[in-house]
């Protein structure tokens, strides 16, 4: 086992710091074909994406730098910029080893790819990881500042490769403060001239891909239906107040916040809402007898020890990377014949929200309402039962049709720039952009 990915974010800085590196990159080499490392004593974490079957994809870069302030690891990856610039949000989370980091960055920016190149959108694939720092209060707002104005000095320093926006972890104050160093970025603050907060569409997106996927198996709706959701944070929340509205039977909720339980149970009636309070990695509320599980919390929560506890026909729901393998577990979801909606189908909206901004706004944006009707032909409703239908007349799981289906996409150029982003990583690696800090 390479000795690196097992260290933690802090020692792997350490380490970084101990041989004067604070920025780096592994880039795929399209001529050489392999993975190729900023310095050579990096190029072991190299040969392990180079070997890797199950996350790496030929990404086209992954940039890390060590912060000045607070020594906090933070990065940028690149998954595929055939038909834009890299999009994604910028997770800030606590991770255990550097292959967790690793693993977390490569299948979320991968993801993205999938989820832009689905919903129509002239972006590629990229995602922001900053690993949080356990010896710092991440509440406090001058360190939160800080970090994310260093991370705004990155996106500037990749020159466009990658544009990030919100995620996981990270708000719209926090995106303000990226945007004081870089034009890089979207989902910031109203007041700046962005979109704001993506989570109300997000959880509309997941909304229609249920109506889809009920629609698909017995023609039903909503109504009368009961639900399962896991989490009950920026998206999990308004998804559960729809649900309702929609005249669900029964939600069941859980979170480990025992502020956002509190807050449910005095918004809605336990008649039809029952929320609880559970700790991290309590995955119980996905056994329940219900027509339909929403993940709207961790990734990796369906795996070969939840899968065959499900009781639900259904599953649909906003967490990124619901399957902990894509193959195999999509694979055991699809012979137990539980429908599964890919998570990068129908949790687009965040992306879709903000991805345009520099374009200016109208209201009620067609070319945003349109991901949420019946008619376009990308909308989540359209694609979901596309990928559902062509997944049953090819007797194959709906993840893998829809992967095909998005990978298919994603090798489309941009009808304008071409594929720019490679030629802009092409370039930073010529000039040696770790140097010029």
């Amino acid at each position: 086992m390479n000795s690196l990915l097992q260290l933690s974010p802090q020692a792997f800085i350490s380490f970084l710091q101990k041989n004067n590196i604070r920025r780096l990159h592994f880039i795929w080499n399209p001529e050489t074909q392999r993975v190729e490392a900023s310095h050579a004593v990096l190029q072991p974490v190299a040969d392990f994406m180079q070997h890797d079957k199950r996350d790496f994809s030929r990404h086209e870069g992954i940039f890390l730098q060590v912060t000045r302030q607070h020594n906090t690891l933070q990065g940028a990856f690149v998954h595929n910029t055939h038909r834009g610039q890299g999009a994604g949000g910028t997770r800030f989370w606590r991770y255990e080893t550097m292959e967790e980091y690793l693993r977390d960055g490569l299948r979320l920016s991968k993801g993205m790819t999938r989820k832009n190149s689905l919903a129509g959108l002239w972006w590629g694939g990229g995602k922001g990881v900053i690993a949080r720092n356990p010896e710092l209060d991440s509440t406090d707002p001058r360190i939160r500042a800080d970090l994310f104005r260093e991370y705004g000095e990155l996106m500037t320093a990749l020159r466009g490769c990658y544009v990030t926006a919100e995620d996981v972890g990270t708000d719209t104050s926090d995106m303000a403060h990226i945007f004081s160093k870089t034009r890089f970025i979207t989902c910031i603050p109203p007041e700046l001239g962005g979109s704001g907060n993506p989570s109300e569409p997000t959880a509309t997106g997941v909304l229609r891909g249920m109506e889809a996927a009920l629609a698909f198996a017995d023609g039903g709706t909503i109504a009368g239906r009961t639900i399962a959701v896991q989490g009950m944070g920026n998206v999990g929340w308004p998804l559960i107040r729809m649900l309702i509205e929609k005249g669900a039977r029964r939600v069941f909720a859980c979170d480990i916040s025992a502020a956002r339980v509190q807050r449910a149970k005095e918004t809605f009636s336990e008649d039809v809402l029952d929320a609880r309070l559970i700790a991290a990695g309590d995955n119980e509320i996905l056994f329940s007898d219900c027509d339909i599980v929403a993940p709207c919390a961790t990734g990796a929560v369906l795996n070969p020890q939840t899968i065959p506890r499900l009781r639900a026909k259904i599953v649909c729901g906003a967490a990124n990377n619901q399957l902990e393998d894509s193959e195999r577990d999509d694979l055991l979801l699809f012979e137990r014949g539980i429908i599964y909606v890919p998570d990068f189908l129908v949790n687009r909206m965040g992306i879709v929200n903000c991805a345009n901004e520099q374009y200016g706004y109208v209201s009620d944006d067609p070319a945003i309402t349109r991901h949420l009707d019946t008619e376009w032909e990308y909308s989540i409703y359209r694609k979901t039962i596309e990928v559902l239908q062509l997944a049953r007349e090819e007797k194959a799981p709906p993840a893998q049709t829809a992967i095909q289906l998005a990978d298919r996409i994603a090798r489309e150029t941009h009808p304008v720039f071409g594929h720019r982003g490679q030629q802009i990583i092409a370039s930073l690696v010529a000039e040696r952009w770790y140097e010029n800090d």
